[in-house]
């Protein structure tokens, strides 16, 4: 099935959500990084908040960044999102694997442990926008409600499911992004967040074939407005002429010695794992070029 994000906005249009369903995009990244259980649930869901994010706040050409810096076992984990919704991210740690909780799911909370959640915008401004909160659950979906009610001062609420299967594949990946817009009530909140919580286990519901659609009903009411649908997609723009670029940043004594004690260099992508091999000529010609 095609991943995909659904905006809607309910009847009275003061209510907006986002569904995704990113069961191919977070199993890319698991392929790429070769995450283990809970690598691969923390980078999930980190990878499905950078999506809803830029479909919520971003337009033609602007990109943003999600930096989960906690101090627990995976280590930071960046995820960069554009407008046009592909997304690309890592985790520092990629094999870990953590004892169960007691009902069963993967122990993000102790897998992230304590730290900060920033976000940065690059608008085409002069500077990035960054906004930063403290990680106040771990859970990462808490956290990005806390990032975009105190941040933004936007009132939110959010979903993420990442279901690991025991060959560490991904069997499921979704979530949900509810933003209140200036004019609703106290009372419209209050009875749309008391649906979300009896909401079925969204990792249940989407394993047993929900579609993005269907949530959004569950959680707007079925008089809901189906705004868009698009496709969603895990997808790095590295390239051998921009880590070209890079090695042109460094010191000519830097490029020198690569030259002489390594007849040349490979650069490795961090957030897909493609290596760039270049050679001393190569190496040669970008410091001619600087001089």
């Amino acid at each position: 099935m095609t991943d995909y994000l659904v905006k809607a906005i309910d009847k009275t249009k003061n209510l907006r959500l986002l569904t995704i369903t990113a069961k191919n995009l977070v199993q890319e990244a698991h392929l790429r990084h070769d995450t283990w259980s809970a690598s691969s649930a923390v980078l999930g869901r980190t990878l499905i908040a950078g999506v809803l994010l830029a479909g919520a706040e971003l337009t033609e050409k602007e990109e943003l960044t999600v930096r989960l810096l906690g101090d627990g076992p995976v280590g930071p984990t960046v995820v960069t999102a554009k407008s046009d919704l592909t997304v690309k991210g890592y985790v520092k740690n990629s094999h870990i694997a953590l004892p169960p909780k007691e009902n069963g799911h993967i122990d993000v909370k102790t897998a992230v442990g304590q730290g900060w959640l920033e976000v940065t915008k690059d608008l085409g401004l002069k500077k990035p926008y960054t906004g930063q909160v403290p990680i106040v659950s771990g859970e990462i979906a808490e956290d990005v409600a806390y990032y975009l009610t105190k941040s933004e001062q936007i009132p939110s609420a959010v979903g993420l499911s990442i279901f690991v299967n025991p060959n560490n594949s991904i069997g499921e990946a979704s979530g949900f992004m509810l933003q209140a817009l200036p004019g609703a009530s106290d009372k419209l909140v209050s009875s749309t967040i008391e649906r979300i919580n009896n909401l079925p286990a969204l990792s249940s519901a989407f394993l047993d074939g929900m579609k993005p659609e269907e949530l959004a009903k569950l959680i707007l009411g079925s008089d809901c407005k189906i705004l868009s649908k698009d496709d969603v997609a895990y997808k790095c723009d590295c390239s051998k002429k921009k880590y070209t670029n890079i090695l042109a940043t460094l010191k000519n004594s830097q490029l020198q010695e690569m030259i002489k004690e390594d007849h040349g260099a490979e650069l490795t992508c961090n957030f897909c794992g493609n290596k760039y091999q270049f050679t001393e000529n190569e190496l040669k010609a970008i410091l001619v070029k600087k001089q």
